[in-house]
């Protein structure tokens, strides 16, 4: 599991944009390692959406899917709104 860890926060770090890099980034070394397997799982599905689509569901510029709207989701959004900070 710590491998699996470590990739993810380097894939969170590395996602193409800056903004989604410092947003991702910032919540996987921050949380990464409180989550559930099962919501490691969905942090990693979530991750692998398109750059411009993540930023617009976690900024509140557009409505998550359904499939993709759940606690992980919420947790990551939370950070965006009250944590992470874009300079």
């Amino acid at each position: 599991m710590e491998a699996r860890l470590k990739r993810l926060k380097f894939r969170a770090h590395h996602m193409g944009s800056n903004e989604n890099d410092i947003l991702f980034g910032g919540f996987a070394e921050k949380y990464l390692h409180t989550l559930t397997p099962e919501q490691v799982d969905r942090f990693e599905t979530l991750i692998a959406e398109t750059d411009t689509d993540l930023f617009n569901w976690v900024t509140g510029k557009q409505a998550a899917p359904a499939h993709l709207d759940h606690d992980v989701m919420s947790m990551v959004k939370a950070f965006v709104q009250n944590e992470a900070a874009i300079t």
